[in-house]
């Protein structure tokens, strides 16, 4: 990247009055990432925390992450993750099967339509479509809204993005209350987290999460699974389409599993586990897209990176992005090559999910989502990129693609009934 060129591997600046360290070395990763607790903190943008809430897990303090992890690590087990991908496997299919219809589709718009589905469903069993598609507009406005300036005029994005979360928490107060004064069960996230809080209130000690605590972190988990997951999507569909070799390659390992499965209604976790030319497809695609392209931590005392010296209350970025292109760690950073994680990438090179206690609680949740679609859709449809344009959204929190990815297809079904037809 052309900032390391300039500068190295660590550079100051000045940023509305804070002081902001740009980090890119794996060593000064290892050491902000897995030593949280001796010199780092979390720190996000103000603007964040408002809307996703003080207590959601990306603004939470080090002792209080513990306590709402702990509590949340609940939705990732693999009893959990075994339903999540029936659930997915099946609003994956029926989302396709509607492209036999149209010829053109914007990726973007149809994994942030499926993920969302799926996310709500597995935390709170939000099926109707009318709340969904208010949620959908509502959450899309709070992440439009997250790196927008503070500013509470009526017509700001920020302005929006809060009214939008005043919405949800509503409908979130509506959805908790139903479910403490109902017999009916439920086998949903917000189940277990209030059968949880049940439990703990009867022994002494006992910390359980307030409505507060739980509000935030469903809105942070839909926000973040259904955002960097499509957005993760949109952009391995692009690389794909850009390399006619890695498609070849993943689409002759996708149609042999297709021909072991065919008779499954659904996907399966183990069928998962027969993807490893697809499970590179995606780490290749996570490292080139770097969806959250930095991890944002605030020094705790004075201390010393990369020969230089850190003052408490500084603002620490450890750049992702720059890492992953860095020639040092992956040969021809520019290359979509799957076949580089043949072999065990170096520690504190694939920050794709972070590091250390605040790794991705959903980093499972996200693969296995992506590899559901793309062996759907390659088992379905031929398709081809019609807008190449690679800029990205500007002032927003993940890397997405601006033009969403519009795609032509052609279904496979239908091209081995006419043989003669063309994708164009």
């Amino acid at each position: 990247p052309y900032f390391i060129c300039s500068y190295g591997n660590c550079f100051k600046t000045n940023i509305f009055g804070q002081t902001h360290v740009f980090i890119s070395s794996t060593k000064a990763a290892k050491k902000i990432l897995s030593k949280e607790t001796a010199n780092f903190t979390k720190r996000y943008i103000k603007s964040i925390a408002k809307l996703v809430g003080d207590q959601s897990l990306l603004c939470a303090s080090h002792e209080q992450h513990k306590l709402i992890r702990s509590h949340l690590s609940t939705l990732f087990t693999t009893a959990s993750l075994s339903s999540m991908v029936r659930q997915f496997d099946e609003l994956t299919v029926n989302n396709l099967s509607t492209w036999q219809h149209r010829s053109d589709v914007i990726i973007l718009h149809e994994a942030l339509k499926i993920t969302l589905e799926a996310i709500c469903k597995m935390l709170m069993n939000l099926e109707g479509e009318e709340e969904l598609e208010t949620l959908h507009k509502d959450v899309g406005l709070i992440y439009e809204a997250m790196l927008a300036f503070p500013i509470k005029l009526p017509w700001t994005r920020f302005y929006k993005g809060l009214q939008a979360r005043k919405r949800i928490m509503r409908l979130l107060d509506k959805i908790i209350e139903k479910r403490r004064n109902s017999k009916e069960k439920f086998d949903d996230f917000l189940a277990h987290l209030l059968s949880k809080d049940g439990e703990e209130s009867e022994q002494e000690n006992a910390t359980q999460l307030t409505n507060q605590e739980i509000k935030d972190n469903i809105l942070t988990m839909i926000i973040a699974g259904q955002d960097t997951t499509a957005s993760a999507i949109t952009w391995m569909i692009k690389y794909l389409d850009e390399n006619p070799d890695a498609l070849n390659q993943l689409q002759a390992e996708q149609q042999a599993l297709q021909q072991k499965v065919s008779s499954k209604a659904h996907l399966t976790l183990e069928d998962l586990n027969c993807m490893p030319y697809a499970s590179k497809v995606i780490k290749e695609s996570l490292r080139m897209a770097s969806i959250v392209p930095w991890f944002p931590r605030m020094a705790l005392h004075d201390c010393e990176i990369e020969g230089f010296t850190i003052k408490k209350g500084w603002n620490i970025n450890v750049d992702a992005k720059s890492i992953h292109f860095d020639a040092m760690i992956f040969h021809d950073p520019n290359k979509f090559i799957p076949s580089r994680f043949d072999v065990d990438s170096k520690p504190y090179s694939f920050l794709a999910f972070g590091m250390g206690g605040r790794t991705c609680l959903g980093l499972h949740l996200a693969r296995a989502m992506m590899l559901v679609f793309v062996h759907r859709l390659t088992t379905s449809y031929r398709w081809m990129v019609i807008d190449s344009d690679e800029s990205i959204e500007k002032w927003t929190l993940f890397s997405r693609l601006k033009s969403g990815c519009p795609i032509r297809v052609t279904c496979l079904e239908e091209e081995r009934e006419f043989p003669n037809a063309s994708i164009a």
